[in-house]
């Protein structure tokens, strides 16, 4: 479950992805809960190309644990699954491109484009698989946003 909502909110870019903002139901479902920056706008400076916190690492039993392992292995058969189906997913960001949303409206001309990108579809399977390896690596050891999100919670803190 983890794994595809790493991978669909890469491709999708959503942004200004903490804590705060990732719930989880009483069977072990994640889910996001705010979708107002998306394909690549975030609030926040140098954020990761994928949400993955230290926290989340941690709860998988650390970069080592076989959870930690098959959470990589769910992500690259989620991220193949999902370029064999870009055509059909470009097609339907393409509809949307007239539609009220703020972050297609300032460059609409962009949005597929922007989605197609993160595809990489000039990548075959096996190149596909190291580039994701690569995003969660370069994920994993953001410290820009283990410093975000620790301002976060402060910022959390006092608001109280």
């Amino acid at each position: 479950m983890i794994a595809g909502y790493c991978v669909v909110t890469y491709l999708l870019g959503v942004g200004d992805r903490h804590l705060d903002n990732l719930l989880l139901t009483k069977n072990g479902k994640l889910f996001h809960v705010d979708f107002g920056y998306i394909l690549g706008r975030d609030p926040k400076v140098l954020p990761p190309p994928m949400r993955l916190s230290r926290e989340m690492v941690d709860a998988m039993g650390g970069t080592n644990s076989d959870h930690f392992h098959d959470f990589k292995k769910h992500c690259y058969t989620s991220f193949l699954a999902l370029r064999r189906s870009a055509n059909l997913i470009l097609n339907l960001f393409a509809l949307v491109v007239d539609a009220s949303i703020p972050d297609i409206a300032l460059e609409p001309d962009k949005t597929v484009k922007k989605v197609q990108d993160k595809f990489v579809l000039h990548l075959n399977d096996e190149e596909a698989v190291h580039y994701m390896q690569n995003l969660i690596e370069i994920s994993v050891t953001a410290m820009m946003a283990a410093v975000f999100e620790n301002l976060h919670k402060m910022a959390q803190y006092w608001r109280k």
